[in-house]
């Protein structure tokens, strides 16, 4: 990455959430190529955390070794404490927050009738009310700047089967998780629509 950096988005700072593995962890390191001092956001801090490969630590030390900058913050976001200790944390790592994505999430593959409540509400806090959370902690950065970015990660599961009866049985990322997808893809068009008029008002 050194000497090969993008420009895009030097000058600004990113949190992404989820960033120890898969999708969170390619935005992460995209960010570092394109400039950006990425906040790297998960649970698994190191390696041996968690049953799956990658961490927060091995995020972080392949963005700094390619020339990038990073910084790790370990925190549960299904918390609004934790959710609004990360926010403090990356100000106080670099200033501000330009850049926020929402990239983690939860899924538990349990069929509805034997969904234990705590894990659906769980799930809802990481995959709908963290998001929220996150968005309302970062937008007075944002709007000091007069600029900034929030993506919200969804998924194919949030298209609903429509109207029954249903010939294919075939569930696509179960219930929960599409509920909360769709959910999810209706805050940001909300969010979306809220802030670009507030913007473009004199």
């Amino acid at each position: 990455m050194a000497g090969t950096q993008g420009a895009r988005m030097n000058g600004r700072v990113a949190i992404v959430t989820g960033a120890s593995r898969g999708i969170g962890q390619a935005i992460a390191e995209l960010l570092a190529h394109e400039g950006a001092s990425v906040v790297c956001v998960a649970r698994t801090a190191n390696e041996g955390d968690h049953q799956l490969a990658g961490s927060l630590a091995s995020t972080v030390a392949g963005i700094r070794s390619a020339g990038g900058e990073a910084t790790a913050v370990a925190a549960d976001i299904s918390t609004e404490a934790e959710c609004l200790r990360l926010v403090e944390a990356a100000r106080a790592a670099y200033g501000r927050v330009d850049t926020l994505v929402n990239n983690a999430a939860l899924n538990y593959y349990i069929p509805t009738a034997d969904y234990p409540t705590s894990r659906w509400i769980k799930a809802f806090a990481v995959n709908v009310h963290a998001p929220f959370i996150l968005a309302k902690a970062v937008l007075p950065d944002m709007v000091a700047a007069g600029r900034g970015a929030i993506v919200n990660i969804s998924s194919g599961s949030a298209i609903g089967p429509g109207r029954g009866p249903y010939a294919d049985q075939t569930v696509r990322g179960g219930v929960m998780y599409g509920a909360s997808k769709a959910a999810l893809e209706r805050f940001t068009q909300g969010l979306a629509r809220r802030w670009r008029i507030m913007a473009a008002s004199p």
